[in-house]
């Protein structure tokens, strides 16, 4: 155990977390020393710097992999290496409202998240509570759980921020999902699934997994918890004992509808809201995405692990929306004219369905964009897809989801595993590389040879299946430049 108020602190990375971390310990630590080439106001610059001799404690940036060399010999000599999030449990303070630190509903996943924990937030908010979304989603956790007006705290942790967490003790945390992902980080499927499978230990009211997911359910399995805690299953189907789930069109719960003691408790369900309540989140085919209701399940289980009301539930739901970059339609363009064989124009200009422009620039993996692809009709998709793979490989997206893709535009320095995919799997898909060497022209060329190929009615996806940072500072950054040139072409006189 460590002794904050006599440690020598190491910060590793002085990003966004890190500098929080350094806030958050300088009135409590000896001393605390950061360590980051890439700042210029880092104590540090190169770990041949650190004397892990004066060090108590490291603290480690999402970023930085276990396998980085200073992290492999402060954990030989002994020294605890610790993630933000971890800091975090340890310096929380007591909430106003209850004289204990807020409790922790805490998501992780491949994909899904944000959404999630946004969709949390919003229904914690209809209940009346104090909270706020954390951690992998915006604010640092270890502001947040030194502020006392909070009640609760909707976190979401990645894989990253959960290797190095070993105390955390949430109320309820879910696993989403578990697909490849950030193996380059963690060295396998195995070990990126049980860094997830952290959220889970000592938890204290609810384990919420994924019952179409067996890997989420494993970890519920092998996980330590309190005595007393549940596991509670989702599922887009009818709910069984102690799931969440839909009957015809209406979201149901299973798991916290009634008293333990309730002999009545397995005949009777609650309904929590309805595929209406949803409907502002339907994709551009009119439809609610399978992927949104396990979202909406998912936040309506930890929130009801919390005691949230069913009502509650109903109004959060209802008044969420989601940020930016998430299946977001960003422009509609009138599609070029077909000409017929005869060279004749196949119908007028204002009888030919527009081009929609869709933004899905946050879908940073496989599983992320198959999600995207899926709420499209099949072969009405021009793709853009590519960037950083991050390892991955795209064989199971493009057999599974190639029946949606007209065409395919491929970005990004680390595009060749996308391509060699749709050769294997969708030889008749046309596929246009675009040259990586111009960065500041790259999406611009990609939407316009996107555009090129889109026949009226279809909708060009960016959905890249990839981190971003090859070309782009963000995922954001990428979806901007996506919106800015479908706006481009929308706005060209015609």
């Amino acid at each position: 155990m460590v002794d904050l108020s006599s440690a020598r602190v190491l910060v590793a990375g002085l990003g966004v977390t890190g500098r929080a971390v350094v806030r958050a310990l300088s009135p409590v630590a000896v001393s605390v020393l950061s360590l980051d080439a890439s700042a210029p106001d880092a104590n540090l610059s190169a770990a041949a710097d650190v004397d892990l001799g004066t060090v108590d404690l490291v603290v480690a940036s999402p970023g930085w992999p276990p396998s980085t060399p200073l992290f492999v010999e402060a954990s030989t000599r002994g020294i605890p290496v610790w993630s933000e999030v971890e800091l975090a449990w340890h310096l929380r303070v007591a909430s106003r409202a209850t004289g204990e630190p807020a409790p922790w509903l805490a998501v992780t996943g491949t994909n899904g998240k944000t959404t999630t924990v946004e969709m949390l937030q919003s229904i914690l908010e209809a209940d009346g509570r104090r909270t706020a979304a954390v951690g992998n989603v915006g604010r640092p956790i270890v502001d947040a759980v030194l502020d006392d007006r909070i009640d609760v705290l909707a976190v979401e942790l990645s894989s990253f921020q959960l290797h190095f967490t070993h105390s955390m003790s949430v109320l309820a945390g879910a696993v989403l999902n578990v697909a490849q992902d950030h193996l380059d980080w963690h060295g396998s499927l195995e070990e990126y699934a049980r860094a997830k499978g952290r959220i889970y230990e000592r938890a204290q009211r609810a384990c919420v997994y994924s019952t179409a997911d067996p890997r989420t359910e494993q970890l519920v399995r092998d996980a330590d918890v309190v005595d007393g805690a549940r596991a509670v299953g989702l599922t887009l189907g009818a709910p069984g004992r102690s799931e969440l789930g839909v009957v015809d069109g209406v979201l149901c719960d299973r798991a916290f509808h009634a008293a333990h003691d309730d002999p009545t408790r397995h005949e009777r369900a609650a309904e929590l809201a309805t595929m209406d309540d949803l409907a502002h989140l339907a994709g551009p085919d009119g439809s609610v995405p399978s992927h949104v209701v396990s979202n909406a399940l998912a936040a309506a289980a930890l929130a009801r692990a919390y005691g949230v009301s069913a009502a509650a539930v109903r109004d959060g739901l209802r008044a969420f929306h989601p940020g930016g970059h998430r299946i977001q339609t960003v422009a509609t363009a009138p599609a070029r004219p077909q000409v017929t064989g005869s060279g004749a124009v196949a119908a007028g200009a204002d009888e030919v369905p527009p081009v929609a422009f869709v933004d899905d620039s946050k879908a940073t993996n496989a599983h992320a964009a198959a999600a995207s692809l899926g709420s499209f009709a099949p072969g009405t998709v021009v793709w853009i897809a590519g960037g950083l793979a991050k390892g991955a490989t795209f064989d199971d997206l493009v057999r599974t989801r190639s029946g949606q893709v007209r065409a395919a535009v491929l970005i990004g320095v680390d595009h060749v595993g996308l391509r060699e995919a749709l050769e294997r799997h969708a030889p008749d898909v046309p596929v246009v590389e675009v040259d990586p060497g111009d960065t500041e022209t790259v999406m611009r060329r990609a939407v316009d040879q996107a555009f090129e190929l889109a026949l009226p009615g279809d909708t060009v996806l960016l959905a890249p299946a990839c981190a971003s940072m090859d070309q782009f500072s963000s995922y954001a950054e990428r979806g901007d430049a996506f919106a800015r040139e479908a706006l481009r072409i929308a706005s060209a006189p015609r």
